[in-house]
């Protein structure tokens, strides 16, 4: 069905192909540039039950049982993922599991800590889980995410032209009107969901969170000098990282 190819693009053997190459996928989280801020805004992990949505190939769950978690589950809707996430993996307190969240259900205050790196924007209904994640929490738990900015998802991404300076620009398209949005990235017609950032951060709110920390991502001078093709995100947000707490 076509609505599924974003809920699953990454079992899509194209995407998956290329989305393997990446930086992030290849160095893991050292070859993401916002880890460092992500690292920053999470709690101190020791004797923590974290569950880790999104889990990709499992190198945060893997980072967080080295800082002491005391257990990581790891959730994603993806056959490869899990896959590969299971064989890089020997540690038996990582657990990991084939998991839609648009549908996810999770026990009561069996969390401590909720971990999501750039997997919310593929979810249709943000708010219902937001709600999940809520209950499974243990009252004081931490909730730390990264999505794409909704900003960058506005742009008409990856199009841009250039102005009377030279300067490269990416014009906004419909930021206010929110719902489905498609992409070519890897594949053809990525089903994603464009949410305002108001309408992010009162979901939130709206299920009884604290909002804690925001950082709209941006590199440092430092990573731009190490990889120039990192002065494009100057020009505008491409991730929002958010972190709260029951």
């Amino acid at each position: 069905m076509e609505d599924n190819i974003a809920q699953n693009i990454y079992d899509n053997p194209d995407f998956f192909a290329g989305y393997s190459q990446l930086p992030r996928q290849v160095r893991g989280l050292d070859g993401a540039p916002e880890w460092p801020a992500i690292r920053a805004m999470l709690p101190a992990l020791s004797g923590k039950r974290v569950v880790d949505l999104g889990c990709g190939f499992g190198w945060a769950s893997r980072w967080m049982r080295e800082q002491g978690a005391d257990s990581v589950l790891g959730l994603d809707v993806s056959e490869k993922m899990i896959q590969r996430a299971k064989t890089d993996t020997t540690d038996p307190a990582i657990e990991y599991r084939i998991a839609d969240l648009d549908t996810l259900d999770l026990p009561p205050a069996a969390f401590d800590v909720a971990y999501s790196a750039l997997t919310f924007h593929y979810i249709h209904d943000f708010a219902r889980l937001v709600r999940v994640i809520h209950q499974t929490l243990t009252p004081g738990g931490d909730f730390v995410f990264t999505i794409e900015h909704p900003i960058f998802m506005a742009t008409s991404h990856p199009d841009w032209i250039v102005g009377d300076d030279g300067d490269k620009i990416w014009p906004v398209n419909g930021y206010s009107v929110e719902g489905e949005r498609r992409t070519d990235w890897f594949a053809k017609g990525v089903l994603k969901h464009h949410r305002t950032l108001g309408t992010t951060l009162n979901t939130l709110i709206g299920a009884g969170f604290q909002i804690v920390q925001v950082k709209e991502f941006a590199p440092t001078p430092e990573q731009i000098a190490e990889n120039p093709s990192l002065a494009d995100e100057m020009e505008r947000p491409m991730m929002l990282l958010v972190s709260a707490k029951r």
